[in-house]
């Protein structure tokens, strides 16, 4: 009695493992709107009729547990000629009954949506439809044709090239199936492998239930094995997936295992309260198998807990539902454990017939032929597999030979390619850059134009020649020589695209000098430089901030009467730019805007957008493009008090530079 008690506890995690592989096939890859009715569902699917299994999940997943859209889901497809999402709708309505126990409709259901996938010529939902039929024979106990249908499904998904997500679903379901025959026949380090395979394809894409029901077979596998710590391990990690995806069939079944292990390790109360949970979950669902299979483990810990009046109790429960539903795998478990219920109360007389009863429906599951029957198709699964392999290995071979030839022509083309396609790349990098310099070369030019400006020039010596014509030598001296020696710096920057900025600063300070001549000296200009900066290393583009300098004379300070100050200030706040701040306290944009307006002989600048141009040029050869930002200065009243340019410059070099 103890060796047939053992065995049927082994064969337990078997009947589970298959009703989880229909949730395997519907794994969910598409988020869908849940803003969306059913009947805006079905307009979609009308129009746009989706081809794919997930793309009709991710519309219908919402959906798929109610009967009554499922049945209007078939009447329309069948309406508008769309045969996908009736084969979708029939077999969701198949799970729907086989939860409900009523297996010979589940199959009608399920056999309808197989005619259709394999007159619609659709292999995703022909091998789906097989699994399901799979499935529901084997919550019948009915081993010969759930695994009939399964190795089905199996040889049409592995034979398909360039298989679907979809397809890949199926065949890893086909590996599990096989572990799944390797645990019927005891062998169990073989079904590790098959579940190792099948989680890996698992992982391979993503799908987190796939994961919970190999996890959950390796557990099974473990325990049969007597490793009690790696089964309870894989049990736990196959919960954690079933929770994130919030399975509650997943749950209960993790519940009742993860249950059964604390028995074994005799941690009764630990057991007891697992057990409730998963009790709890199935009578949520009302899904008679996992109600019937978590009566069956509460009586059996009760038991082993004395609590026999309660044990009594929920072991007949599992046996009159079990019975109802023609759950035979239960209704076997049922009469074991009532038999040792009754054994220990010294009732032999019930503990021999429900003994009885045990072993007669134990062998019409697992009789010799059944399990020859096993036998005979996993030796035929692994003589295919093996004669595959010789067969590929053989195409390899004329594959390889084929190859070689074919590879040495590809291996002329593409050096030839290579050597035309170098030789374009330098010919559009050659006319790319000499596009650039040209371009270059035109805005140096611009900026010369704007430097050496007649006006500029003309209005410079006329405020030397008054001084000269009011004798004061001195100045004119002074001024002459400031201009001579910002006229030589303007035409020797000219011909430099970078100069130091230390030399920019300089030829700044002349060029206010000289045009503080015309604003009779009232300009109050001043230069400060951060003491961390060494100008003379950092390099800028010639003659860059004059336009700003400029503007500022121009048409901040020219209209105002006194007080009349600007203030150039160079900073480095980090390693990658340094910060130039002009700063003018002039009438302010707005007003100058106005007054320019109001001109008879309007003062055009186009400084500045010549500027730009040539700072992006500039920065080009650094790790960070330049920055211009212009500021409007008010006081507390709002009233314009001055305008801040603030210029960011990059300092750090794409390229190591030479001294």
């Amino acid at each position: 009695m103890i060796n047939k008690i053992s065995y049927r506890t082994l064969f337990r995690p078997v009947k589970t493992i298959f009703l989880f592989i229909f949730f395997f096939t519907i794994s969910l890859s598409f988020s869908q709107s849940p803003e969306q009715t059913f009947e805006e569902k079905l307009i979609i699917a009308q129009t746009s009729k989706p081809k794919y299994y997930s793309t009709i999940d991710s519309l219908f997943r919402k959906f798929k547990n109610d009967s009554l859209k499922m049945k209007v889901l078939i009447e329309k497809a069948n309406e508008f000629n769309y045969p996908e999402g009736e084969i979708y709708a029939r077999n969701a309505l198949g799970i729907i009954f086989r939860n409900l126990s009523l297996y010979n409709k589940a199959i009608l259901t399920h056999q309808s949506a197989l005619t259709l996938a394999e007159a619609s010529k659709n292999i995703e939902q022909s091998v789906i439809s097989l699994n399901m039929l799979g499935v529901v024979y084997r919550r019948m106990d009915l081993i010969k044709p759930a695994i009939d249908f399964h190795k089905k499904a199996y040889d049409i998904a592995s034979s398909v090239e360039n298989p679907s997500s979809q397809i890949k679903l199926s065949i890893a379901v086909s590996e599990n199936g096989m572990g799944n025959l390797y645990l019927t026949l005891k062998q169990y380090e073989l079904a590790l492998e098959q579940f190792q395979k099948s989680l890996q394809l698992e992982k391979e894409v993503g799908n987190r239930l796939g994961l919970a029901i190999n996890y959950q077979n390796i557990g099974y596998a473990n325990e049969a094995l007597g490793d009690l710590d790696n089964a309870l391990i894989n049990y736990k990690l196959s919960l954690s997936f079933n929770e994130q995806i919030n399975s509650n069939v997943g749950k209960a079944i993790c519940y009742n295992s993860i249950g059964q292990v604390y028995i074994k390790q005799k941690k009764y109360d630990d057991a007891k309260t697992i057990i409730e949970k998963g009790l709890e979950k199935a009578l949520s669902m009302n899904d008679q198998f996992y109600i019937t299979l978590s009566y069956i483990n509460l009586g059996w810990v009760q038991n082993e807990m004395g609590l026999n009046a309660e044990a009594e109790v929920n072991l007949k429960k599992a046996l009159l539902i079990a019975t109802e539903y023609n759950l035979k795998t239960s209704v076997i478990d049922a009469h074991m454990h009532l038999s040792e219920l009754y054994n220990k109360q010294d009732d032999f007389k019930k503990a021999f017939n429900h003994y009885k009863n045990y072993i007669e429906l134990d062998k019409t599951i697992n009789n010799e032929r059944n399990l020859q029957y096993v036998s005979d198709l996993i030796i035929q699964y692994e003589n295919e597999a093996k004669n595959n392999q010789i067969k590929a290995l053989s195409s390899e071979n004329e594959l390889v030979r084929s190859k070689l030839e074919r590879n040495q022509k590809i291996f002329w083309i593409t050096l030839l390619s290579l050597i035309i396609a170098t030789i374009v790349a330098l010919f559009y990098n050659r006319t790319k850059r000499l596009h650039q310099e040209k371009q270059i070369l035109t805005l140096e030019k611009d900026v010369l134009r704007s430097q050496m400006n007649p006006h500029f020039i003309f209005n410079s010596l006329n405020s030397i020649k008054l001084y000269i014509i009011n004798n004061e030598k001195e100045n004119a001296v002074y001024y002459l020589n400031k201009f001579s020696k910002l006229i030589r710096k303007i035409l020797i920057s000219s011909t430099e695209k970078e100069i130091s900025l230390e030399d920019e600063l300089e030829t700044m300070q002349l060029y206010m000098n000289i045009e503080n001549i015309r604003f009779s000296n009232e300009i109050d200009f001043k230069i400060t430089v951060d003491d961390q900066i060494n100008t003379s290393s950092i390099k800028v583009p010639s003659l860059i901030l004059q336009p700003f300098l400029e503007n500022a004379l121009w048409h901040g300070l020219s209209s105002k009467k006194e007080d009349k100050k600007v203030q150039l200030q160079v900073s480095k706040p980090s390693e990658e730019f340094i910060t130039i701040e002009i700063t003018d306290n002039g009438i302010g944009r707005k007003s100058a805007e106005i007054i320019n307006k109001n001109k008879i002989l309007k003062r055009k600048s186009v400084g500045i957008s010549i500027t730009k141009a040539r700072l992006t040029n500039f920065s080009k050869g650094y790790t960070k493009d330049y920055k211009i930002k212009i500021e409007d200065l008010y006081n507390d009243q709002k009233e314009p008090i001055g305008t801040k340019v603030i210029v960011h410059i990059p300092i750090r070099s794409t390229v190591l530079r030479t001294a």
